[in-house]
């Protein structure tokens, strides 16, 4: 009888131990809790440590505080332009609202389902709203290599409206506003992690590529030929000038040797003009008088005054 007494007491004992057990439970920094009794919703905690609730009535469903990721599967987008291109899209998101999130969703595995349809189908309608180039291009700042280039050349090669960012951004608003009112999810950020053009596609751009490479190249091009030529004519100008007044600096010395070497010579012959007339008298003859020249001058002729005496003395 006794040992039926402490088994019963025993039974009690940890009946109780269970009981209490399971009236206490424990929330994560990282967890929010709903609480249900009978598939009812009673209450949400988010607040991290113990807590109790009604052992065995009531259950605790647990749920993730933290960002959360999804990683979309590519899709096709047409572009404003009708251009199709492929979107491979990546997000992040958390549960705001859990008890709207147990109800509308359930468990984060269907919650990807859900964000398939609400990103996919928000970054599509951002990006068939507007051009290829929109959805390639990031900003809508002048690339260096076009810079230089006017008018309708830089605004067919250049022009962009939004820019990827901010497609992207429109696409976030969209799919944030949805997401939470219908299902507690804030999506907080959603970024395109790769953008790939279809074949048909693919040859136009490279074409459009080249043409505008070649466009530029051309542009460059030109602007070097006619600095080439403002070069060439600096050249010629500075090399005239400097011939000029090389030739002006040589005539300048040319002169002041002349006038010495006349007045060296002038000094010389006016110690003796007689014989500086019979030196320029022999250069005359040499100049003049040549093998089979005939001179017919008178006998008292002052230009054979020399032959002459030459002749005089021979004889004599």
């Amino acid at each position: 009888m006794h040992n039926v007494k402490l088994i019963a007491v025993v039974i009690v004992v940890l009946i109780v131990v269970v009981i209490a057990g399971s009236a206490l439970y424990t929330v994560s920094e990282t967890q929010q809790v709903v609480i249900t009794q009978f598939g009812k919703h009673k209450r949400v905690v988010q607040e991290a440590g113990l807590h109790f609730k009604i052992p065995i009535i009531e259950q605790v469903n647990y749920y993730e505080k933290r960002i959360l990721e999804w990683d979309g599967k590519r899709d096709q987008v047409p572009t404003l332009n009708k251009q199709y291109i492929w979107v491979d899209c990546f997000a992040r998101w958390r549960i705001t609202d859990p008890l709207l999130f147990r109800i509308s969703v359930g468990r984060e595995e269907a919650a990807h389902s859900r964000l398939d349809d609400i990103i996919n189908g928000a970054v599509r309608n951002q990006i068939s709203n507007h051009n290829l180039l929109d959805a390639i291009r990031t900003t809508d700042r002048e690339l260096k290599v076009m810079e230089g280039l006017e008018g309708d050349e830089a605004g067919e090669v250049t022009k962009v409206e939004i820019g990827r960012d901010k497609i992207v951004e429109k696409a976030l608003l969209e799919a944030k506003s949805f997401a939470v009112k219908k299902y507690g999810i804030d999506i907080v950020d959603i970024r395109i992690k790769r953008i790939n053009y279809r074949e048909e596609v693919r040859d136009s751009v490279y074409q459009r590529m080249i043409a505008e490479r070649q466009q530029i190249a051309a542009k460059f091009r030109s602007e070097g030929e006619g600095e080439a030529m403002e070069i060439e004519g600096r050249k010629e100008k500075e090399e005239k000038r400097i011939i000029s007044e090389a030739y002006m600096k040589a005539e300048e010395i040319r002169g002041k040797a002349d006038a010495e070497a006349i007045k060296t010579y002038a000094e010389a012959y006016s110690k003796d003009p007689e014989f500086y007339s019979f030196l320029e008298t022999l250069k005359s003859y040499e100049a003049n008088l040549g093998k089979g020249t005939v001179v017919i001058l008178s006998s008292d002729s002052d230009y054979l005054q020399y032959l002459k005496s030459w002749g005089e003395e021979t004889k004599n």
